[in-house]
């Protein structure tokens, strides 16, 4: 990638920066030498004190070319930011409608990478809600890959919200993603055929 480019890689729900995603595309950054480039954030907190920090992050790093990856959760983030600054942003397995799950979700709950207890309050259903970005304004900017077998989200939301979007449906797999680091070469080709299009 360009020296000037950064990407963020938002990891999911009760993952972390050392999930099995993450560090596949830490490895593949280092292994194609731009390992320099990729900030991996630790999200800890409920969806409004999450996008503020990510938009600390962007603002920090202004002056480079900002991509994002997200997963599942991270990839709900990664839609929000990618339509407010018109930048790319690859979706994997992304949540579209986390606060349609939120009831289900109220409560503790422990992050098994971090032993951090994390706490689903019925305010983060309005947060998850201020956040959302329908519909989808630049569609060109997005990546989508889902996998049919994913079992926490129905991967047909993501289809249809990112129709006009470049949908990578693989079948059967899991809500994880099997063999993501197969993808990951066909997703920084993504990321090189957009940097030369978008401004910030």
């Amino acid at each position: 990638m360009p020296p000037d480019v950064l990407l963020i890689y938002l990891h999911g729900f009760l993952s972390s920066p050392e999930s099995e995603k993450a560090q596949q595309t830490l490895t593949f950054c280092k292994q194609q030498g731009f390992e320099d480039q990729i900030l991996i954030p630790q999200m800890r907190h409920g969806p409004a004190q999450t996008a503020s920090e990510i938009q600390q992050l962007i603002d920090v790093h202004s002056n480079r070319k900002i991509v994002l990856m997200g997963s599942s959760l991270g990839g709900f983030y990664s839609s929000y930011f990618s339509e407010k600054h018109d930048i790319p942003a690859v979706l994997i397995n992304p949540a579209v409608r986390p606060f349609d799950l939120w009831d289900s979700h109220l409560g503790e709950h422990k992050n098994y990478y971090t032993d951090e207890t994390h706490l689903v309050t019925e305010e983060h259903i309005q947060e998850l809600l201020d956040l959302d970005v329908s519909p989808i304004e630049k569609p060109q900017n997005f990546m989508v890959l889902v996998q049919t077998g994913d079992e926490t989200l129905d991967y047909r939301q993501a289809v249809e919200k990112f129709a006009e979007s470049n949908c990578v449906i693989r079948q059967n797999g899991s809500h994880s993603y099997e063999n993501f680091e197969e993808e990951l070469p066909l997703i920084f080709e993504f990321f090189l055929s957009r940097i030369s299009q978008f401004a910030r």
